[in-house]
């Protein structure tokens, strides 16, 4: 399915009737990460899956994606659907998606999942390390590419799951270089939104890998004491539905159905 918006198509897929579940993908990723989950959720759940901005099938509509750009696309489609309240889960840079649709639209999400993703904004070294990537897209984009996707996986992932993280690298390759660089300045200026996601009324869970380079558990930990957010621990690294399938599907048909 596609929506028009702005100077962009939207694609989007729909599977299922019942109380309606939006999975909202990653950077570098798309709408088909989920689809070895969705014939699971989709036994009761309207399940919704969109490719973001710049990503899969979904053009890009500038050379900045903030995420509250791309929260805006997602409404748009959660509107055309007329979806007024939605339990969401969000894949790393869908997380920060999912916040900021939290944040603008405040009754949208009643429950959230945050997967391999923080509340938390960029570092300055963080921040530095993204700018440094915009550069290097613009003259070694295949390399910079294969260099991202092969820090998303533990170590010993990458060849336990080869036949999966060479499908990863396909997908992440068909990225543009565009949408490549409006998401990641998208992402160096993400503002920290624990308020926001504390402000949920339903279910907040964040999922981590322990091998995971990109979410620091220890942080994390910190900064949720004292909140009814519950952190989620899984055994390897940022890509959860390849590496910790099992898990990840037995915890997230709880989180679901609960």
């Amino acid at each position: 399915m596609k929506l028009d918006y702005k100077n962009s198509t939207v694609h989007f897929n729909v599977e299922g009737e019942g109380e309606p579940l939006l999975l909202l993908h990653g950077f570098l990723e798309n709408k088909e990460m989920w689809e070895e989950l969705i014939p699971q959720f989709s036994k009761k759940n309207k399940v919704v899956t969109i490719d973001l901005l710049g990503h899969g099938k979904t053009s890009s509509i500038g050379y900045i994606h903030s995420m509250e750009d791309m929260a805006e696309a997602v409404y748009a489609v959660l509107k055309h659907l007329k979806i007024k309240t939605v339990k969401t889960i969000g894949h790393s840079m869908g997380g920060y998606v999912a916040l900021a649709l939290a944040d603008l639209y405040p009754k949208l999400i009643s429950d959230l999942c945050l997967m391999n993703s923080t509340f938390e904004s960029d570092s300055k070294e963080r921040q530095d390390l993204r700018l440094r990537a915009v550069k290097m897209a613009k003259t070694s984009y295949e390399q910079l590419v294969r260099t991202s996707i092969a820090g998303l996986f533990a170590p010993e992932s990458k060849e336990k799951f080869k036949s999966k993280y060479n499908d990863a690298l396909k997908v992440a390759l068909k990225t543009t270089v565009q949408g490549y660089i409006a998401a990641q300045k998208g992402m160096a200026i993400r503002p920290n939104r624990l308020d926001v996601l504390n402000c949920i009324n339903g279910k907040k869970h964040i999922i981590i890998g322990k091998k995971d380079a990109l979410v620091n558990e220890e942080e994390l930990s910190k900064s949720i004491i004292n909140t009814s957010i519950e952190l989620i621990e899984l055994s390897e690294g940022h890509m959860s539905h390849i590496e910790n399938k099992s898990e990840l599907s037995y915890f997230l048909k709880h989180y679901i159905e609960k």
